[in-house]
């Protein structure tokens, strides 16, 4: 075989990992060592001089470590897969060894039953399988102890395991219990495909993956961003705003807010001082959700004047400033294409204004202007 022709065999073997920093290889490499020292040493304590005699410490729990303390964001490595997985594969695997005397066949029982067992409970923890092996192929010391081996050492290991896993991992930083990645994925939950789609097609893969579902998503949605970021680094707001639009005086009033917001194509009026620099918007949300109308013209009505005075705003006197939304989300005209998509979708807005290093109102940008960048990026790629 040719030199290359083996080698490429060989690159083929090899998972397609993703790269870690020499930092997260030592901290895995040290809490391991931390982990194991400490549930040995539990282990051991109350044993005395039975230690050569009784298991205190079961091999099993050397590959739990290395789920608890390398990839603790899985979820083979959360307590309850840990916990629950090998107190179901212990619990197995001493009641086939005490009704099934083949050992080869014991050990093909307890295996397959536990994670059959460890699925149907959601806790599926690889090192299990081995903790069900173990029960049955441990010798005379393990099957002495009987169904006390699922307290000592399976349960008392695993929880001084886990103990060590939360002190450690809070230590150098990692979040662990895993939590969902709610995310900055919530900044860009908007942009391409939605949950229900990624939950069809995990669904259609039919098969466990090591990850958990939040973190794929997060993964899937900082790539999109990632990549658009790329297509569109030349695009800035400038370039696609509606520049100078039409903006309201806060005391102007409602009958012209009203004539105003009918004579514009953006629906969202920003609201401006003197000096143009921007005090709020008026949307028509704003105008549908706050005014009255009596005598066929629109007025402030009570339910409004309540929560202005619940606000301790002055009282009001018929204008812009008593209906706008004054929380604004801003960008300015150097602000990257990319930047404000996320925005639009982490706020839900259709419309941004647009201000100089002032804060003064420069122009408004509007999802569909958004829209024509991207198919001018995707064309500017040669995609259709």
């Amino acid at each position: 075989m040719p030199a290359s022709t083996y080698l490429s065999f060989v690159r083929r073997l090899k998972p397609d990992t993703a790269p870690i920093s020499y930092r997260e290889q030592a901290r895995s490499a040290i809490g391991a060592l931390i982990g194991i020292f400490v549930t040995g040493m539990i282990g051991i304590w109350p044993l005395g001089g039975e230690s050569a005699s009784l298991p205190f410490l079961i091999a099993p729990m050397g590959a739990s470590s290395v789920l608890l303390f390398a990839v603790p964001a899985s979820p083979l490595a959360q307590p309850w897969s840990l916990l629950a997985g090998n107190l179901c594969a212990a619990l197995v695997g001493v009641t086939v060894a005490r009704f099934v005397g083949d050992p080869v066949i014991g050990a093909a029982l307890a295996a397959g039953l536990s994670i059959a067992l460890m699925i149907s409970f959601g806790c599926l923890h690889p090192p299990s399988g081995a903790v069900a092996l173990t029960a049955v192929l441990g010798g005379k010391a393990v099957h002495d102890l009987g169904y006390f081996f699922v307290l000592w050492p399976v349960a008392a290991n695993s929880l001084a395991l886990l103990a060590t896993a939360l002190v450690y991992n809070r230590l150098v930083g990692r979040r662990y219990p895993h939590r969902h990645t709610t995310m900055a994925a919530a900044e860009i939950n908007g942009i391409g495909f939605e949950r229900s789609d990624l939950d069809a097609v995990l669904r259609d893969y039919d098969a466990i993956l090591d990850i958990d579902a939040d973190d794929l998503e997060y993964i899937l949605r900082r790539t999109e961003l990632r990549a658009l970021t790329r297509r569109t680094r030349h695009l800035q707001c400038a370039g696609l705003m509606t520049p100078a639009p039409p903006a309201l005086s806060p005391d102007a009033s409602l009958t012209e807010v009203l004539r105003a917001l009918r004579a514009s194509q953006l629906h969202v009026l920003p609201v401006t001082d003197d000096t143009a620099r921007i005090l709020g918007v008026v949307t028509q949300g704003d105008f549908l959700g706050k005014v009255s109308w009596a005598k066929g013209r629109p007025v402030i009505g009570l339910g409004r004047r309540m929560a202005l005075a619940l606000d301790g705003a002055p009282a009001p006197n018929g204008t812009a400033r008593d209906i706008m939304t004054t929380t604004v989300r801003c960008v300015s005209a150097q602000t990257a294409l990319s930047e404000a998509i996320a925005l639009f979708a982490q706020t839900g807005l259709h419309h941004l204004p647009v201000v100089n290093d002032n804060n003064k109102l420069v122009g408004m940008l509007a999802q569909s202007d958004v829209l024509a960048g991207l198919l001018d990026a995707a064309q500017a790629h040669g995609k259709p």
